[in-house]
C-alpha cells in the first residue's frame, strides 16, 4: 500500500533506537524526509546513515538531518527549531522516567517526569500544529504507554505524567484541528524488546532478589503471544496513522500490545 505521505517532512524525537527509531525508519521507508532528535550523536549518526540506506535501498532517495540534543530542555527544542520548523509529521517520544518507589520520589522527581513525558510533547505540539493546519495536512503521534491504560505499580511517574498528556490530547484533538486534516493519537506500546523494557525487567529482578531473565521468562508465560514485541512492527503501525488513508482515526489512545490488556474498552 501507498501511504502518500512520500516527500513530506517529519520530525521524530528518541529516534537513535529503539521504538523511535523504527518510526523513523518506517517513514523513510515511505520516501518521508526526516529530521531525527537524540542525545547521543554517535548513536544519531549511525542510525541516520542506517535510515537512509534503508530507504534508498527501496528507491527513495530522502533528506535525513539529525539533532544532537535532549528534546526535554528547551535548548535542546530551540536546536530542532534551528534545523526546521514545518513539519506535516511529528512522533513525539521520550525516555520515561525511573521506576521506583513512590515514597522515594521529590518534587524534583515529578517535575522531571512531567517535563519529559507530558510539557514536552505539548510544547513540540504548540510550535507546528497550527503550521500543519494552515497546509492541510497533519499527524502528531504520541508515543505514551500501555501503562495509561494499565498502570504498573512501580511506574508510577510515568503513569502521572503520561496520563496528563492522555487528558490534553483528548480535549486539543478534538477542536478544528481535524477538519483542516491534522490528526492527534496517542500510540501505547506493551513489552517491546527495547533496552527500556531491559532496564525495567532489571529493576524488577533486583527489588525481587532474582535473574532479570527469570523475570523475562514469568512475563512472558502469562502473555497472550508469549514473546515481545519487536520494534519494526511498532514503527510499521506509526507509519500507518501517518498515512493518508489515517485521516479519520483521530483523538485515540491505540494499544499494541500483543493481546496483553485484559479490559474490553
Amino acid at each position: 500500500m501507498d501511504l502518500g505521505i512520500k516527500g513530506r517532512w517529519a520530525l521524530v524525537c528518541g529516534a537513535s533506537r529503539g521504538l523511535g527509531y523504527a518510526c523513523a525508519q518506517a517513514l523513510g521507508n515511505e520516501g518521508v524526509n526526516l529530521v531525527i532528535v537524540a542525545r547521543t550523536p554517535s548513536t544519531l549518526s549511525i542510525a541516520a546513515q542506517a535510515i537512509t540506506d534503508s530507504a534508498a535501498a527501496l528507491g527513495h532517495a530522502i533528506t535525513v538531518l539529525t539533532v544532537a540534543a535532549d528534546i526535554t530542555t528547551e535548548a535542546g527544542r530551540q536546536a530542532v527549531w534551528g534545523q526546521r520548523t514545518d513539519f506535516d509529521i511529528m512522533v513525539t517520544n521520550a525516555g520515561g522516567p525511573p521506576a521506583g518507589n513512590f515514597r522515594e520520589w521529590e518534587r524534583t522527581h515529578w517535575l522531571a517526569a512531567l517535563d519529559a513525558n507530558m510539557l514536552t510533547p505539548i510544547e513540540l505540539i504548540k510550535v507546528t500544529v497550527d503550521g500543519m493546519a494552515a497546509r492541510g495536512f497533519g499527524r502528531i503521534i504520541n508515543i505514551t504507554s500501555s501503562a495509561v491504560k494499565s498502570p504498573i505499580d512501580i511506574l508510577g511517574l510515568s503513569n502521572g505524567a503520561r496520563a496528563g498528556l492522555t487528558g490534553f490530547v483528548a480535549g486539543l484533538a478534538r477542536t478544528d484541528f481535524v477538519a483542516q486534516g491534522v490528526t492527534i493519537n496517542n500510540v501505547l506500546p506493551g513489552i517491546f524488546d527495547t533496552d527500556r523494557l531491559a532496564s525495567n525487567f532489571a529493576t524488577q529482578a533486583a527489588k525481587r532478589g532474582i535473574s532479570s531473565e527469570q523475570v523475562r521468562s514469568e512475563r512472558l508465560a502469562e502473555h497472550p503471544a508469549k514473546r515481545l514485541g519487536q520494534p519494526k512492527e511498532f514503527g510499521a503501525l506509526v507509519a500507518y496513522i501517518c498515512s493518508q488513508q489515517a485521516g479519520y482515526i483521530n483523538g485515540q489512545n491505540l494499544l499494541i500490545d500483543g493481546g496483553s490488556y485484559p479490559g474490553t474498552f
